[in-house]
């Protein structure tokens, strides 16, 4: 198991967040991570929280936190977790006081809603809203104004594509974002888009009940927003996941039937191993994944590495070739319009750069 170490250097903090959520031992006083934490400083302290902040882990990672620093005496550092962790809780309630109303108000119009990676992380939320509907643009445009008092934000060349938009509601600090009709960077998801929410599944979170993906939807959402869009995971990617294989809610051989029919089976399985491996480094046991899934898999996870507060996917070749494989499998099935869309991605992919290079920012294309 890697030694933590004082958050500083990425890896180093990478590491130790690593450890506190994974490690069996981390919550032991007398290990190397009660002893390094008990040495950190206060700047230090929330180098931690601002990176457990873009893995969508406060919450998880600090209540580990202060319980070691309970153990060890360290009331100090054991507030700084508490102080934290209330923050975030504050912001997750504020922000499920926001969904309750855009949920029954789809509800109340007859029209489906599928609350989708926002509410994976529990106790945990995500950054912003993500919801995925059936209905028309129209009508959703036409719920959100009426409803909320909500506008259209700007529409990317990419958010044009993946039919997403983003609904700018007064008092909200982040845009509502929903997916209509389409999944997958350029849309080209249709299949498992349209089956989405008949396949959902109600979750009870603080006495509210939301729809959510099935299992085997969440892992294959998962995979295309990491696998195939950004190329990074998030710390919350790998916990999220691991904890949803040990429920044993994923049936596998069911799994792979579905990511099959979108395309995308050998991105799924990859990107089980790779989860997979990476549980294994720090909590010494894998998953048990079966083994068609590790079979299928084009790689493992001894090739990502740290950088940017993230756990990254070397684009070349790797992820090229998964992209390359889901293209094909989409022509194989003459599913045209969705292959048109895909072969859109290296370009957006490529003007993109370009923006970044001279505005330093790609928002108006990604």
């Amino acid at each position: 198991m890697p030694k933590p170490s004082i958050p500083g250097a990425s890896n180093e903090a990478m590491t130790l967040l690593s450890t506190l959520l994974l490690s069996p031992e981390a919550g032991d006083p007398l290990s190397p991570v009660a002893t390094t934490l008990r040495t950190m400083s206060k700047e230090q302290f929330d180098a931690l929280v601002a990176l457990a902040h873009s893995n969508h882990v406060v919450v998880r990672g600090l209540e580990t936190v202060r319980e070691i620093m309970l153990a060890a005496n360290d009331p100090v550092r054991a507030e700084w977790a508490a102080s934290a962790i209330a923050t975030e809780r504050a912001r997750i309630a504020a922000a499920l006081e926001s969904l309750r109303p855009i949920s029954d108000a789809f509800d109340q119009e007859g029209l489906d809603l599928t609350v989708m990676k926002t509410l994976d992380h529990w106790p945990d939320f995500g950054s912003d809203i993500d919801l995925y509907t059936n209905a028309s643009p129209q009508a959703v445009s036409a719920l959100m104004q009426k409803r909320f008092n909500a506008t259209i934000a700007y529409r990317s060349w990419g958010d044009r594509l993946a039919c997403k938009w983003n609904f700018d509601i007064p008092g909200l600090p982040d845009p509502v974002e929903v997916h209509i009709g389409r999944l997958g960077q350029t849309g080209e998801q249709m299949v498992l888009a349209s089956r989405l929410p008949g396949r959902s599944r109600p979750v009870e979170l603080d006495g509210q009940t939301y729809r959510v993906p099935s299992a085997s939807d969440r892992i294959m959402i998962s995979t295309l927003q990491r696998m195939y869009r950004h190329f990074y995971f998030r710390l919350c990617d790998i916990v999220d996941s691991s904890t949803l294989i040990a429920s044993g809610a994923l049936d596998f051989v069911e799994l792979r039937s579905s990511a099959k029919a979108c395309g995308i089976w050998e991105g799924v399985a990859t990107y089980l191993v790779i989860v997979s491996d990476y549980v294994l480094r720090y909590r010494g046991t894998d998953l048990g994944l079966p083994a068609f899934v590790k079979e299928s898999a084009r790689f493992d996870g001894k090739i990502v590495y740290f950088g940017g507060s993230f756990i990254r996917v070397p684009i070349m070749p790797q992820s090229v070739g998964l992209y390359r494989s889901q293209f094909a499998g989409l022509l194989r099935r003459r599913e045209l319009q969705s292959t048109a869309r895909l072969g859109l991605l290296p370009w957006l992919a490529t003007a993109a750069a370009i923006g970044y290079k001279i505005t330093g920012s790609d928002k108006g294309i990604w």
